[in-house]
């Protein structure tokens, strides 16, 4: 594709873009309807349960991680004692995953961080601390995410044992 085609194919994506956040702009009422069920039902101790398929299942997570990382409210509404909290966070300085690991503490939850740098204050509030010792987030994450796949791999092993 040419730059100029993909220059005009580029303006045609934001021009139909631009037009229907204009038309759902005009009708917001069933969205503030829904946040304010939503938050309705988070004041008073119940749950958002939130699904998808293909990439409206991304999405699904998305709303949650942004609804739990802000105000860490996963480990308050569905955490026992006996339960097991694993936060994880490159920096080791998130203050709503520390939040989150003290209230699972408090809890009874056995507490997991799995951090980068030095572990931080995330690698402090938890029971069982898991760092990769790197400054660059990008190795961090990478690393993060092998360590996750082994721990999938171990306890799918001995689930089937």
């Amino acid at each position: 594709m040419e730059m100029r085609e993909g220059i005009r194919r580029g303006e045609e994506v934001f021009e139909a873009a631009i037009k229907i956040h204009d038309r759902v702009r005009s009708n917001l009422g069933p969205a503030i309807v829904a946040a304010q069920a939503i938050s309705d039902a988070l004041k008073t101790g119940h749950k958002l349960l939130v699904f998808g398929n293909g990439g409206s299942a991304a999405d699904a997570q998305h709303v949650a991680g942004e609804l739990v990382g802000r105000f860490a409210r996963q480990v308050e509404a569905l955490g026992r004692p006996g339960d097991v909290a694993l936060g994880i966070s490159t920096s080791g300085e998130s203050p709503n995953v520390v939040a989150a690991l003290q209230t699972a503490r408090a809890k009874g939850l056995k507490t997991v961080a799995l951090t980068g740098r030095d572990g931080g204050s995330v690698g402090r509030a938890a029971e069982i601390h898991v760092n990769v010792p790197d400054q660059n987030t990008q190795r961090v994450q990478e690393v993060h995410m092998t360590l996750l796949h082994v721990m999938c791999e171990v306890i799918e092993e001995d689930a089937n044992a």
